[in-house]
């Protein structure tokens, strides 16, 4: 098996916890004191990656540049990454950037059934000489047999692997291991996986990707993410110790960062809320909950329901704006179903 490489996303997904709200020094801290824990990369910026900063999806509280430039000073045995989403962000006007201000490894992400969007962005990253993966989000709403070929497609346009991300925390440990074994066997360059703690099994679903083929895991300290949060980095790192699967990480400078840093940016607790569990069960993307829960009060619509009827439609990460359509869809319903009841009880 590849060596294992450990993705760090705290300063990225773990923006969505804290409404894309960390500061300056939030991340100078921060990439001081995990510099020597051993892992790949860190990846920093916007949630929802490299110029995704808006009213939409979240104003950020530092620009980009600014963020990396702050990243980079402090980060010298480890590497520092950005995420980028096609249509969020550009080439001229993101990539390009990011370059000059220092990023080294690049994830390029989309739906995972659309990785021809990519091309262009992996092509010229791999001819600026930069590490780049793809990445293929909402992954379970996709056949085995269609990711991988979409993941064909990304690994042709000069991607060095494909992380498969469970944004909304929907897989099962069975899903999980049957993607990830097809996917391992069928790629010629490394497999990852990013997990969602949506159903609580964030950690054992990266273990069972990594028993299944997969040498890329991506994850936070404290589980810093959006909705459940992701695979806690260090219990992860901890149960590979004590399984004896050899890791380059430090577990100890993992957990001190985690209690000294993360902890003091965190909001609250990483939990599994209702809401968290409900996203889960639905399918949606964990990020969506801050605008479901304001949807829900404004047009009285139990955010639950809202859940469910945005996984029916099958909305991903960047539809934001449908979330009022179908409050008000079930606000509607709502007031029909109690018409048709009040008919009814006089008759």
């Amino acid at each position: 098996m590849n060596q294992l490489l450990f993705f760090d996303s705290t300063l990225r997904d773990g923006s969505h916890a804290v409404a894309h709200q960390l500061s300056r020094e939030n991340i100078r801290n921060y990439c001081r004191q995990i510099d020597t824990a051993g892992l790949h990369v860190v990846i920093v910026g916007h949630g929802n990656g490299l110029g995704a900063s808006s009213l939409q999806v979240g104003l950020a509280a530092v620009a980009d540049d600014v963020m990396l430039r702050t990243a980079r000073k402090e980060l010298k045995k480890t590497k520092l990454g950005a995420f980028l989403i096609p249509g969020f962000g550009t080439i001229k006007d993101n990539l390009q950037p990011a370059i000059d201000s220092g990023v080294d490894l690049f994830c390029v992400a989309t739906h995972c059934t659309e990785a021809d969007v990519t091309r262009q962005h992996i092509e010229f990253l791999r001819r600026k000489a930069k590490d780049v993966y793809g990445v293929l989000m909402m992954y379970h709403r996709a056949t085995k047999e269609k990711l991988l070929e979409q993941a064909l497609k990304m690994q042709e346009y000069g991607a060095q692997g494909v992380i498969l991300m469970d944004s909304a925390g929907a897989s099962t440990p069975d899903m999980v291991a049957e993607t990830t074994a097809y996917l391992s066997a069928g790629l010629d360059v490394r497999l990852g996986f990013h997990a969602h703690n949506n159903l609580g099994l964030a950690v054992s679903n990266s273990l069972i990707a990594v028993r299944n083929g997969a040498s890329i895991i991506d994850g936070t300290l404290r589980g810093f993410g959006a909705g459940a949060g992701n695979c806690q980095l260090e219990v992860l790192a901890g149960l590979m110790m004590k399984m004896g699967i050899p890791t380059e990480l430090d577990l100890y400078r993992m957990m001190d960062v985690s209690d000294s840093v993360v902890c003091g940016m965190m909001k609250r607790s990483q939990e599994i809320s209702s809401i968290s569990l409900i996203s889960g069960v639905a399918g949606v993307f964990s990020g969506f909950s801050s605008h479901v829960k304001k949807a829900s009060e404004r047009f009285k619509v139990d955010p639950r329901d809202i859940f469910m009827e945005l996984g029916r439609r099958k909305m991903v990460a960047g539809q934001e704006d449908f979330i009022v359509d179908v409050a008000m869809y079930l606000a509607g319903r709502k007031g029909m179903e109690k018409e048709s009841y009040d008919i009814e009880s006089l008759l």
